[in-house]
């Protein structure tokens, strides 16, 4: 019986160790790769998203005004000369002569009242100025007489002087019946109504037979007569603007029922004061209405032609960051980092703005700026058109 025991030949055992460090060599290969693979992905993602976190902007260069800034504003038209007439005698409505519409010559009769009162008074005033000049002559004569009497010593100075007193005191009575007849006369005058200058009759409110109390504060005027050959044109400019209102500034007028027509207007005068209520500045013009186009007490759009300002820049009004403590705009530096100047409006004009100071010319203004920019955060810049800024020929607002 024999024992044979297997015994491996330390070559095969060498072949066994070979495979197995390859292996383990082969699975570190793959793992380390994976590895290696997921670092450069997550490498990648990480600066993808920071790149995409970069906000992209547009810009857009500040230009100076082209020509003069039109300003629109409503306007309200009123007769250069408007009066209502009322009676200085009262009385009752006798006729009248001219309805509305109807074009009048100064002096020219409007209407006449029956004073009935008023001239029984002037009847008793004619009566008492006879008695006082009958009562002056007959002192005047006694006076005479007591003075030529009194030369011849019949009677003594105490009496003279009392007749030449009471003349005095006769004439100073007549006098007082003359005024008051001229007075009662003047009155009689007024029963006539007339027009107090050329103009067009734009109100009648009486009729024959009306009662007419005297004085304009007990009813509504008999008669309006409007000059409406030169108009004038009020308006009301903005605080913002009331300091471009200067002597020599021109206006144009369009009103509504005159499609394709306008008119000069010319400053006559401001109110030189800001109105608290409404923050603006009244502004008058004169308008030359000779044609007769024109009506007093319509409405019409003005169009004002103001000087430009030697230092603004135009922007477009969505270039400007609203912060709490003032106002700014993003300006982009030569390596895209942002730069938050504080700027001053000079005029509003809607979807644009005159900037007064904190800018200068060639400098890129971001456009629609988000809200969360910061300053010196570095933004990606986007080449866009500045033609919204840059071919307007003249700057222009509207205000309602």
């Amino acid at each position: 019986m024999s024992t044979e025991i297997e015994v491996h030949s330390p070559k095969r055992l060498r072949h066994l160790k070979l495979i197995g460090v390859c292996a383990f060599l082969l699975a570190a290969g793959v793992v380390t790769n994976g590895i290696i693979s997921r670092s450069h992905a997550s490498q990648e993602l990480t600066t993808w998203t920071d790149a995409q976190a970069i906000p992209t902007v547009s810009t857009v260069f500040p230009q100076p005004p082209a020509g003069a800034q039109s300003l629109e504003l409503p306007g309200q038209l009123d007769a250069f000369v408007n009066a209502p007439i009322y009676a200085r005698v009262s009385g009752y409505l006798h006729a009248w002569y001219a309805d509305i519409g109807a074009h009048v010559k100064a002096g020219q009769l409007l209407a006449q009242i029956d004073t009935p009162d008023l001239d029984q008074q002037l009847q008793q005033a004619q009566a008492d100025l006879a008695n006082s000049v009958a009562n002056e002559k007959l002192a005047a004569t006694t006076a005479h007489r007591w003075s030529q009497m009194l030369a011849q010593d019949s009677v003594s100075q105490q009496e003279a002087d009392e007749k030449s007193s009471d003349l005095v005191a006769k004439q100073a009575t007549a006098d007082a019946s003359r005024a008051n007849v001229a007075r009662l006369q003047a009155l009689e005058s007024f029963k006539r109504i007339t027009a107090p200058f050329d103009g067009v009759i734009t109100a009648r409110k009486t009729d024959i037979g009306a009662l007419i109390d005297a004085g304009g504060g007990s009813g509504p005027e008999l008669f309006a007569v409007t000059d409406a050959r030169r108009l004038r044109v009020y308006v009301n400019v903005p605080q913002s603007d009331a300091a471009a209102i200067t002597p020599g500034v021109t206006a144009t007028l369009t009103v509504p029922e005159r499609p394709g027509m306008s008119f000069q207007a010319k400053l006559v005068n401001t109110d030189d004061a800001i109105t608290p209520a409404s923050g603006t500045l009244l502004v008058q013009l004169a308008v030359d209405n000779a044609s007769g186009l024109l009506m007093p007490g319509e409405y019409a759009q003005v169009h004002f032609a103001l000087p430009s300002s030697g230092n603004a820049l135009l922007i477009p009004a969505s270039a400007l960051i609203f912060r709490t403590d003032n106002l700014q705009v993003a300006v982009l530096g030569a390596h895209n980092h942002v730069h938050l100047k504080d700027v001053k409006i000079a005029t509003d004009l809607g979807t644009r703005v005159l900037i007064g100071s904190g800018l200068t010319t060639g400098e890129r203004i971001v456009n629609n700026p988000p809200d969360s920019l910061e300053e010196g955060e570095l933004v990606r810049h986007a080449q866009v058109s500045i033609a919204a800024v840059s071919t307007a020929p003249a700057v222009g607002r509207t205000h309602g």
